[in-house]
């Protein structure tokens, strides 16, 4: 029997685009922000970057990332990707931008 596989989140006309930021970095780099929510309010699609093509050749420069496309929550970093435990949308959030803090702090 083969793994079941998570279903996958598409971004449909029933879900409604809240967050579409960029935000070019004075140290280089830009931070994306994407967030869907259903009908009942809830965060069901998103995608967190910080890309620095300068700094990381790989991921299309995505240093760091946080997404739930293909069916799963994921850690992008510096071409790695992880499988991350979901909890909370807020979680996400909040793991990117210490994350990212972090890291500017190695800038």
């Amino acid at each position: 029997m083969g793994k079941k596989q998570p279903k996958k989140i598409t971004k449909s006309a029933a879900l409604q685009k809240v967050v579409d930021e960029r935000f070019q970095r004075k140290g280089g780099g830009i931070l994306r922000r994407e967030v869907w929510r259903n009908a009942s309010g809830q965060v069901v699609a998103y995608n967190l970057a910080y890309i620095n093509t300068r700094l990381c050749g790989v991921d299309n420069g995505r240093i760091l990332g946080y997404d739930n496309n293909h069916g799963h929550h994921h850690r992008h970093f510096r071409g790695a990707v992880e499988d991350v435990e979901f909890t909370s949308y807020e979680d996400i959030e909040t793991r990117f931008q210490e994350e990212c803090y972090a890291i500017w702090q190695e800038e």
